[in-house]
């Protein structure tokens, strides 16, 4: 789509620094740059503001703001980052804050079931999904649709929502690792942590799953 295409071409462009920080500039401007319309330029416009990428004023027309002010949970954002000369930085920070997360999370999601207020479907999903990722085989493909499935199932579980906010976040992450074939080390993880989730065993759950952002 045209819309996806300016929104990635401007985000990316700032992200990566071609479009610097203070950078000034007019809904024309843009139009100017991307080729496109007044009106998806203005709606791109429009969602890199709400990322925090822009700022919008009647006189000054849009500015580009510094890293400090974008919301570098989006998946986007993260997408852009991940493509652009902050890479390296944005693989240390994504595991960082899953390493804060996803232990708790599975330590959670372990503590329902042992205390049996996790709603049923929940635990199921999370049953499925890793049934699907150990047939993944060899398939990269399929290996990492399982993952992303299974981590956002289990943050699902924990029943917080703040941790199932961050489930996209997580998603982007994995996605990093769709090109390489599926390691049995990283599938006999998934599994552990899927058993001490369901036995209810939350310490378990929480360092296999540390294990895995380890590894990662």
């Amino acid at each position: 789509m045209i819309f996806d295409r300016v929104l990635d071409g401007l985000g990316q462009a700032i992200v990566d620094g071609t479009l610097a920080t203070g950078h000034a500039d007019s809904i024309d401007g843009f139009v100017r740059r991307t080729g496109a319309s007044r009106s998806i330029v203005r709606e791109a416009t429009r969602v890199l503001v709400g990322l925090g990428l822009l700022s919008a004023g009647r006189r000054v027309g849009l500015r580009v703001l510094p890293r400090e002010q974008w919301d570098l949970i989006d998946p986007r954002v993260v997408g852009w980052r991940l493509a652009g000369p902050d890479r390296d930085t944005a693989l240390a920070e994504l595991r960082a804050l899953r390493r804060a997360v996803e232990p708790e999370a599975a330590a959670a999601a372990a503590d329902r079931v042992a205390s049996a207020s996790h709603p049923p479907d929940a635990l199921e999903a999370l049953v499925a999904t890793a049934d699907r990722l150990t047939t993944a085989g060899a398939d990269p493909a399929a290996f990492v649709r399982s993952d992303r499935e299974l981590h956002r199932s289990l943050l699902a579980l924990s029943g917080n929502a703040v941790f199932e906010r961050l489930a996209r976040v997580v998603e982007r992450a994995l996605d990093e690792r769709a090109h390489l074939e599926p390691d049995p080390v990283d599938v006999d993880l998934h599994v552990r942590l899927v058993e001490a989730v369901v036995r209810g065993d939350a310490p378990a759950a929480a360092a296999a799953m540390r294990t895995i952002v380890d590894r990662t």
